[in-house]
């Protein structure tokens, strides 16, 4: 029996299996991007498909806490597309 790998949402802090949490990556150029595939290099932090995860994410400054940098409105907008697009 093959174990599903495990991740944390950084906004309401439950563990999910990985194929239900969207991926957030930056890579070593400092870029911030959403990764559909969860294949793109660099450091990752995931978010349930919710957008009240997200509120709480923002509020908290868990995303800028993951990443050590200062996150620009823009990338929480296109999370934030991306969340309600889904629903």
């Amino acid at each position: 029996m093959k174990k599903i790998p495990q991740r944390t949402c950084i906004g309401c802090n439950s563990k999910k299996s990985k194929k239900e949490l969207i991926r957030i990556v930056k890579d070593k150029e400092g870029n911030i991007q959403i990764d559909r595939t969860g294949k793109l290099p660099g450091r990752g932090a995931y978010i349930c498909d919710d957008v009240s995860c997200l509120d709480k994410a923002i509020k908290s400054k868990r995303l800028e806490k993951a990443f050590e940098t200062k996150i620009e409105d823009k990338i929480y907008e296109e999370l934030r597309g991306v969340l309600i697009d889904k629903s």
